[in-house]
């Protein structure tokens, strides 16, 4: 017999979500370097996506550029790396919560459309590999569906 639309997603695990004080209590970062809202579609060990509502109160809209608001890269990029580095805390558990993560590749770094105050990033990583404390991501950040910036990048979660 075969299975019903509403069987089947009755049947399927509730998706997860990291909300704010749940990821403040993941990461170390806080503001002005908190760089995700929350966390949503989280598969542990594989995948999830994270929120930035990002706004003209910003503090790097203050000097990059004050006639043309625009995020730079490179937070663009911690965005991706916050989103995995909760993503890894997440699936390691309390031997990893509020442990320091430290970027050691970043590879095929592309912006495709400048982010600016009113956008909505979607941070999609997914888990290349891991070994041990060293994970390998690909990101993808989109805009209101529209490629905004891709990555692919590595890191070591220091459990010390």
């Amino acid at each position: 017999m075969m299975e019903t639309n509403t069987e089947a997603r009755a049947a399927a695990p509730a998706a997860v979500v990291i909300d704010i004080g749940r990821i403040q209590q993941l990461l170390p970062h806080r503001y002005p370097f908190l760089m995700i809202d929350k966390v949503v579609d989280v598969v542990p060990g594989e995948t999830a996506t994270g929120i930035k509502n990002v706004t003209i109160n910003e503090p790097f809209f203050v000097g990059h550029f004050p006639q043309r608001p625009v995020m730079p890269g490179v937070l663009i990029i911690e965005s991706m790396a916050q989103t995995a580095a909760v993503l890894v805390m997440h699936t390691m558990g309390a031997v990893a919560e509020g442990k320091v993560v430290y970027f050691m590749t970043i590879d095929n770094a592309r912006f495709r459309r400048p982010v600016v105050p009113g956008d909505v990033l979607h941070v999609h990583v997914k888990k290349e590999r891991s070994r041990g404390n060293v994970w390998k991501f690909r990101g993808e950040v989109k805009v209101e569906g529209a490629l905004a910036a891709e990555a692919e990048y590595s890191a070591m979660i220091v459990l010390d």
